[in-house]
């Protein structure tokens, strides 16, 4: 496919005459042409607070020195790249910045997968943003996964406040999960390793309607705001309260050549606004939690909440997936254990009371 942006500066603004009444030289502002994408729809939140918020502060940095400005090109929703295709589609340069869904590329980027392999932790979307890009920022190997797939990582995203389990069937703990299948993505599948006879059907944010409509699945983990965004309810009345914990899956990146060919204030204004749109989103997550939930029982669903004693239960019938992924970090000579037990202890400093302890179990 041939590539949209023309990937280096194509013009520089007219922004006065060389002299000015003073005498002085007037300053040319360079223009910059960024294509950004993501393979999700407009209408999800952190595409559209993207659009909304990302590119607005960047636009309204840059204009502070009058020195860059950025000719955007939006390209969403299948325009360019599907929703797995977004990390291929920078390494590549078919967009040059954009947001990957981390939870599809557990191969490629092991060291994301951190909070999603520590379930039943911390419900919190700011927490755990922060604590995700603190872990990135003190352990290099984080950045080494990006620089392979030829981009830099500039800040992670967490869209949900937590994982619930929707069900096109009445579900009042965990004993109601048994023997049904249940659509996820990535590694939250494997928390229905601990529950008799539930198997897990792969699926995406754009796929759960569909699967849960014809009854491939009996049941899907997602985000309240999601459900209501994607409208869950329709096909699946029925939420299982289980604060399964809040999960990085979306990491702002930009194309490593483009990077390479920005201007040290841009890259700077990249950098600061990433992290400010981090935030932003996770606030939101938080503030659309509530209301999605009550969106929810509105448009006719039933939310149940599952006792603590039955999350207890849940987290320990499972296997130590957390272990698991920090001895595979290990043997593939990334400081896997280390990384848990700082993340663990990060979300303690915040706060939080795991259901188990995973990082307990280390060697």
């Amino acid at each position: 496919m041939k590539h949209l942006n023309r990937r280096q500066v194509l013009a520089v603004g007219a922004a006065g005459a060389a002299v000015g009444l003073t005498g002085l030289p007037v300053h040319a502002q360079q223009t910059l042409n960024l294509v950004a994408i993501d393979g999700y729809p407009a209408r999800a939140m952190w595409v559209q607070e993207f659009s909304n918020f990302f590119i607005p502060r960047m636009n309204e940095a840059l204009a502070a020195t009058g020195n860059y400005e950025i000719n955007w090109q939006e390209a969403y929703g299948g325009q360019i790249v599907r929703p797995r295709g977004v990390l291929e589609g920078i390494k590549l340069g078919l967009g040059d910045i954009g947001i990957v869904t981390t939870i599809f590329h557990n191969s490629a980027l092991p060291s994301q997968a951190i909070a999603g392999v520590t379930p039943f932790v911390c419900a919190d979307a700011r927490i755990v943003a922060r604590a995700v890009d603190e872990i990135a920022t003190e352990f290099p190997s984080t950045m080494e996964e990006y620089n392979a797939e030829n981009q830099v990582y500039l800040a992670t995203g967490v869209v949900l406040d937590t994982y619930q389990v929707l069900s096109r069937n009445a579900i009042n703990g965990v004993s109601d999960l048994e023997g049904r299948r249940v659509a996820g993505a990535g590694v939250n599948l494997r928390y229905l390793e601990g529950i008799e006879g539930a198997a897990g059907v792969r699926g995406g944010l754009t796929d759960f309607y569909g699967l849960l409509q014809n009854g491939t699945v009996d049941a899907a983990m997602l985000w309240p705001e999601a459900a209501n965004t994607f409208n869950i309810v329709e096909v699946a009345p029925y939420m299982l309260r289980a604060d399964l914990g809040a999960v990085n899956s979306k990491t702002v990146t930009v194309n490593k050549d483009i990077w390479d060919s920005l201007p040290e204030e841009v890259r700077v204004v990249l950098r600061d606004v990433a992290v400010e749109y981090r935030d932003h989103i996770a606030s939101l997550a938080m503030d659309r939690a509530a209301e999605s939930r009550e969106a929810f029982t509105t448009a006719g669903g039933t939310i149940v909440d599952l006792a603590q004693e039955e999350r207890v239960a849940w987290a320990n019938a499972m296997p130590n997936i957390a272990v698991e992924w920090a001895q595979a970090l290990d043997a593939a000579g990334k400081p896997g254990s280390e990384m848990l037990r700082a993340y663990m202890q990060k979300l303690r400093d915040a706060g939080q009371t795991p259901a188990r302890d995973w990082a307990a179990e280390l060697a």
